[in-house]
């Protein structure tokens, strides 16, 4: 009796000790797995916040860049618009307190056209810019042959700066090339492009354009000057909205930020794409705009 009494306290001595161990076991596990836990959540919620903090800061930077962007864009647009104004206000009132000889009222009248014209450039530019923003405008696309719509850009810009006739030189496919595009919208862009090579190429006002055929079913168009060239570092920009390359001479053209803008927008409503090269400062800019062949 004895030795069954004490079998039973041995055992039950035994299983309570099995019992305590599982359950001393069990407790750290739990103790662990909390902590662990808690650990885990922690630094979840530590990652939010530096995540929000850094989204914040992202945003905060970038708005204070557009609003830097927004303000040199206000300054340029009121420049570009009060000068050929102030500009066509003089000579009327010249015109109007003078008696001048027929000579000089012609070459007046000439100064207030190109006024004039700068003037109306400035306004259609802005309402590009806004037009190009527009996601869903379907352009009123016809069959353009891109040479030929190349050459009479290159006529125009010629007249707008009096170049000689050799100073744009168009090399390339002889071939027509055919492009499905709104011939307006097309116009603007190599308008822009070979505007801003003469305004930047100095006193070298030499444009080189090459037209050819890609093996892809793709016409591409390199417009080239040596002008003044890009900093490395502002290639990926300059194709944003009112962003204007830094520059410290007082000798660089005024612009409002938006020809390149709108010559993105246009190309790749097109299903294009354009690409901008320069080796630095003073050596020179190269535009590679690529267009789908129309079959």
């Amino acid at each position: 009796m004895r030795r069954r009494k004490s079998t039973i306290f041995f055992l039950i001595l035994g299983i309570s000790l099995i019992s305590l161990a599982v359950a001393l076991q069990v407790g750290w596990i739990l103790l662990n797995l909390q902590q662990i836990a808690l650990l885990v959540l922690g630094i979840l919620f530590f990652a939010l916040l530096i995540t929000g903090l850094v989204l914040n800061t992202t945003f905060l930077v970038r708005e204070i860049r557009k609003s830097e962007q927004q303000d040199a864009f206000l300054n340029a647009i009121t420049h570009e618009l009060k000068t050929p104004i102030a500009s066509i206000r003089l000579y009327l009132e010249t015109l109007q307190k003078r008696d001048l000889s027929k000579e000089k009222r012609d070459a007046f009248y000439d100064i207030m056209l190109a006024d004039s014209d700068r003037l109306l450039g400035t306004v259609e530019q802005v309402l590009a810019a806004s037009k190009a923003r527009e996601r869903s405008r379907k352009p009123n696309t016809t069959q353009v042959e891109l040479r030929e719509l190349i050459e009479s850009c290159a006529g125009q810009i010629a007249n707008r700066y009096h170049l000689a006739q050799e100073a744009i030189k168009i090399t390339g496919a002889s071939d027509p090339l055919l492009v499905k595009a709104d011939r307006g919208e097309l116009e603007t862009v190599f308008l822009n492009l070979l505007d801003n090579a003469v305004k930047y190429s100095g006193a070298s006002r030499e444009i080189a354009i090459k037209i050819r055929k890609r093996q892809n079913g793709v016409a591409e168009v390199h417009v080239k000057d040596k002008g003044i060239g890009i900093p490395a570092s502002e290639l990926k920009s300059i194709f944003k909205r009112f962003y204007r390359v830094p520059s410290g001479s007082p000798d660089t053209p005024k612009g409002t930020g938006l020809g390149l803008y709108i010559v993105r927008s246009i190309v790749e409503s097109h299903r294009g794409k354009i690409f901008v090269k320069s080796r630095g400062v003073g050596t020179g800019t190269t535009f590679i705009v690529r267009l789908p062949i129309s079959e």
